[in-house]
């Protein structure tokens, strides 16, 4: 039996997802519990259109951030921030605090929990960090501390 998935379920598949089940499993679990439905032929041609749509939203993100990666590959971001003796800072710089400066200095948006530092960033200085722009494209960046 095949039925299209309504939600995740483990070890079976994502929601949206067509599987082949065994009939009872599918009849007296998945459905009865609405995590599934069963696919008529009506249903598989809906689920078609709906993965190709799917498909070509992704491929355009993909392309989008393909483009910023190219806007941003190798470039430096500066942050200003209070420091005390010997270039040690008073709390660190965050990854929230890396995106305002992305979108002040190199007008581009980015989602601070896409930001990736490698350590905590405690003093002054240069530290590289990656952006996740999509599942398979990162960009890696610097971002430049300077004492307030």
């Amino acid at each position: 039996m095949k039925v299209i998935l309504l939600q995740d379920v483990s070890k079976l598949g994502k929601k949206g997802d067509l599987v082949e089940v065994n009939d009872g499993y599918g009849r007296n679990f998945l459905i009865p519990r609405e995590l599934a439905e069963e696919a008529t032929s009506g249903k598989i041609k809906t689920w078609k259109e709906l993965q190709s749509s799917k498909e070509a939203r992704q491929e355009k993100e993909r392309l989008q951030a393909e483009q910023v990666k190219k806007h941003l590959q190798g470039r430096q971001v500066t942050i200003k921030v209070s420091a005390g003796e010997g270039g040690k800072l008073f709390g660190s710089v965050t990854s929230s605090q890396i995106a305002e400066a992305l979108v002040s200095q190199l007008q581009t948006r980015v989602d601070k929990k896409e930001i990736r530092l490698d350590e905590a960033i405690r003093q002054v200085g240069n530290f590289p960090f990656k952006i996740r722009l999509a599942p398979s494209i990162e960009v890696e960046m610097t971002v430049k501390v300077e004492a307030d």
